[in-house]
Order: C-alpha cells, then sequence, then structure tokens
C-alpha cells in the first residue's frame, strides 16, 4: 500500500478562512496565511485551497494568498475555484500552487481539462467533484461550489474526466459537508473502485475513526477535511493574533481570528452537531495503529 496523505482543506472566501454546512452558512475561522503555516509545522501532507466565491463572480482573488503561502510552507499546495482558461491555470501555478483543481468550468468545457494535462502535466491537473446524493446508488456533479445542479452522473464524468487526463479527484460530498457524521464513504467507493487516478476523499469527518474508514472501505488515496482540523487549531490562531488590535479583528481585516465563541458554542453553529476535533498527528497516529501507511 501506498502512503495515503492528510490533506487540510482551507476554503477561503476574500482574506479569510471560512466554514459552513453543506457548502453554506459560513462563518470566519481565521486566514489562510496563519493556518497554512501551522498546519505546514503539524505534519499536513498538502494543502487545498478553494475560493468558495470565485466561480459565482467568475473571478478568482488567491492569487497574493497563494504567493505569501508559497514563501512560508514547504508541501504540495492545490487551488480551486474560478479556474476558466489556460492563462487561469498558469497563472496560479506561476504564484506558487502545485496543482491547480477545476470543477465549473470543466463541466461547461471538459476540453480544458485535456488541454491542461497535455500542457502542463497530469500531474497538476485535478478534476475537483463536488456530488450530490439522488438516491438508488447515484449521485449527481453539482458546480459553483455547491449551488447548482448539472444533471451529470458522478461515476459517468469520474471516468470521463480520468480519460481527459487529469492526475486525481478531489471528491467533496455537497450532503455531509460539515455535518461531522463521517464521510459518504458509498461515494467514495463507487469512484475509487472505478477509476485508475487517485481519488481524495472530503467532507463529513467527524472524529479520528472517520479518516480510517475512508480509506479501509472508501478506498481513498487521501483524506481532506476542515472543520475537524480547524476547530482543533482555533485556539491555538486565536492565542497567535491575541497581540493586534481588537477593533481591527472585528472590522474583518486580513488578520481576522474567526469567531471563537462561535466555535466554543457548538460545531458548525449549530448546538447539536458536535465533532471532535483532531489533530493531524493524532489522525496519523490512529491510521498507522490501524496498519494504514501515512507519512511521518
Amino acid at each position: 500500500m501506498h502512503n495515503i496523505r492528510v490533506i487540510p482543506r482551507l476554503d477561503i472566501k476574500g482574506p479569510n478562512i471560512v466554514k459552513g454546512l453543506c457548502f453554506d452558512g459560513y462563518r470566519v475561522i481565521g486566514t489562510p496565511e496563519k493556518f497554512s503555516e501551522i498546519y505546514y509545522k503539524a505534519g499536513a501532507d498538502e494543502l487545498f485551497f478553494q475560493d468558495v466565491v470565485a466561480s459565482l463572480y467568475e473571478r478568482s482573488n488567491l492569487l497574493e494568498i497563494i504567493e505569501s503561502t508559497a514563501k512560508k510552507i514547504f508541501i504540495p499546495l492545490t487551488v480551486s475555484g474560478g479556474v476558466r482558461s489556460i492563462e487561469d491555470v498558469k497563472e496560479i501555478l506561476r504564484a506558487g500552487a502545485d496543482k491547480v483543481a477545476i470543477n465549473t468550468a470543466a463541466i461547461k468545457n471538459p476540453d480544458l481539462l485535456r488541454q491542461a494535462s497535455r500542457m502542463f502535466g497530469s500531474q497538476c491537473i485535478v478534476s475537483s467533484i463536488e456530488a450530490k446524493r439522488l438516491g438508488n446508488g447515484k449521485y449527481e456533479v453539482w458546480v459553483d461550489y455547491g449551488r447548482q445542479p448539472t444533471g451529470v452522473d458522478v461515476l459517468e464524468w469520474a471516468k470521463r474526466v480520468v480519460d481527459l487526463g487529469v492526475g486525481e479527484i478531489f471528491l467533496s460530498s455537497v450532503d455531509k459537508d460539515g455535518t461531522g457524521e463521517g464521510f459518504e464513504l458509498d461515494l467514495i467507493h463507487m469512484v475509487a473502485s472505478s477509476v485508475s487516478i487517485p481519488v481524495i476523499a472530503c467532507s463529513g469527518a467527524g472524529q479520528e475513526e472517520d479518516f480510517v474508514q475512508a480509506v479501509k472501505i472508501g478506498l481513498a488515496d487521501a483524506v481532506s477535511a476542515a472543520s475537524v482540523f480547524h476547530y482543533k487549531y482555533a485556539e491555538l490562531v486565536d492565542t497567535l493574533i491575541m497581540s493586534y488590535n481588537k477593533k481591527e479583528l472585528r472590522m474583518g481585516e486580513q488578520i481576522d481570528s474567526g469567531n471563537i465563541e462561535f466555535i466554543r458554542e457548538g460545531y458548525g453553529g449549530n448546538s447539536e452537531i458536535f465533532v471532535n476535533p483532531a489533530s493531524i498527528g493524532d489522525v496519523k497516529r490512529l491510521m498507522r495503529k490501524k496498519e494504514i501507511f501515512v507519512r511521518v
């Protein structure tokens, strides 16, 4: 078995990391630069940046964040959101990203994946798939960060993107996102067992054991999560920014620490939904205990 990668996902809106429930209802958690540095030092294998409004507004504002982050971390960085052309891919890679993930534009123009894979190499191009459960074992591809249905079957699309030349699939569940209920195992297994490229499983992690199941049952090649990691490290971030002016923090400046009190009240802002926040080290230790190979 190859090493399973552990990849924090950072959903970004403007200058801040945000987190919501089922791709909606965002709350500020902190800043991507600060969390990226912490995750890098904590042992993350890669990072995944997602601009949550780029496709909606047909633009991407992550270039400066990518440039500043790439100077401080030395692990692969994948960037998604608002990628509409070969020129967009080129700019993101030039800014310091190692891979570019494409969803919305690829559904509209599948050949974009083929062109990008040929020009930059399959290892640089990721197919980001946002899946919505339909029932009867079927899933539909959604775009615009979980806002719009497409009528495209997830499994058929996953097989097609392999033929188009992408190097891996980043698979998210619209239904599971932010719930802490565990990964959508049927979805992950369906895709991972049907394609020849790595599948990164995302959405729903609420405890350490969930990561194990995504690999052992879902057959994922990598696991990604947001809240379960964010909420573990949020108080550390809050401590690090205490020296900043409180008025600036609450005005939503780049150094905004996020709503820590909101986090303490309950996962996702719902007092009835809780997770067991875990560090990257906690997750890797459990995976090793379960005989899953991970990087130290």
